[in-house]
């Protein structure tokens, strides 16, 4: 499990008995995500088999209901469970407030630090880096400041040939410094160059997360080639003018975003409540970009 997305909730703001609202987990090399977090969230995470404490940061897009509202509890809980570890919060500047009245109001006090980083609205920015993963925000446009979120990983370690190493005699402390790119200077002073020891690393993936927004085609240019788009669709393309009004998109429109950002795979998500049969929705989108999946409680796609 390099590179898996586990979709808790795919619903919009009205709750319905079929759909949870908005939550997903992304898990990357061995980093655990959670990104927005509507109620429900915490009995998702149970049903599928995700340990909270293994979740080391939390991504909120905006600050509608349905994709934050089980936060509180689920901080709470990691409490109630005796979490030690740090916890690092990006969101909207406004949610600390929204958290440090309800805990207040509760006498809550937490178990762990909670690191919280406002987002920025107005341009891309890095959140989160470390050796093997980054984190971008980058605006969207919705009826409230909104952020879509990029996973990427960074550029792999080369792979050792090892036929070429014995034969070159490279010596095993060494191996570290080569599939970081370094060429090997043996005894002699003798340059083997990289290329000789190592094949090409397998290609770093990304996953680009956008809920909620209007059609914008100008967010093409932050999720550029990504491997899997996840992109809401509420609406149907006979809705595209309540669509328009509530700033959200249709999946015809998300499908055009994946298609304009050169994106492998779409995953849609978000609907109506007015929707029990997706179908609709989602032969509108694969006719602009066919490979187009639904997004559903508890699908899991490993990239």
């Amino acid at each position: 499990m390099s590179f898996e997305i586990t979709v808790l909730g795919c619903g919009s703001a009205s709750p319905t008995s079929y759909r949870n609202h908005t939550s997903q987990v992304v898990q990357v090399q061995d980093r655990c995500f959670l990104i927005d977090c509507g109620e429900g969230t915490q009995i998702q995470l149970r049903k599928n088999k995700i340990r909270m404490q293994k979740i080391q940061a939390v991504f909120i897009s905006h600050l509608h209901g349905d994709h934050y509202f089980g936060l509180p509890g689920l901080l709470s809980t990691f409490h109630l469970l005796g979490r030690e570890k740090e916890l690092d919060v990006y969101a909207p500047s406004d949610l600390l407030n929204i958290l440090q009245s309800l805990f207040n109001a509760s006498h809550t006090y937490l178990s762990y630090k909670l690191n919280f980083h406002p987002l920025n609205f107005k341009s891309p920015a890095l959140l989160f880096e470390d050796k093997r993963v980054e984190v971008h925000s980058f605006p969207l446009r919705h009826s409230i400041d909104t952020c879509g979120f990029l996973v990427k990983e960074k550029i792999k370690p080369r792979k050792i040939n090892r036929k070429a190493v014995d034969a070159y005699e490279v010596p095993v402390y060494e191996l570290n410094k080569i599939k970081d790119g370094a060429d090997y200077v043996n005894e002699d002073g003798a340059i083997v160059e990289n290329t000789k020891l190592t094949f090409d690393p397998e290609p770093s993936l990304s996953y680009a997360y956008c809920s909620d927004t209007m059609y914008y085609p100008a967010l093409c240019d932050f999720i550029k080639f990504a491997d899997l788009l996840y992109h809401e669709a509420t609406f149907a393309k006979d809705c595209e003018a309540l669509a328009k009004k509530t700033k959200h998109s249709t999946a015809e429109q998300a499908a055009l975003i994946a298609k304009k950002a050169d994106v492998k795979m779409l995953m849609l998500g978000h609907y109506s409540a007015r929707y029990t049969d997706l179908k609709l929705l989602l032969d509108e989108a694969k006719l602009v970009f066919e490979n187009t999946v639904l997004a559903d409680d508890g699908l899991k796609i490993n990239l």
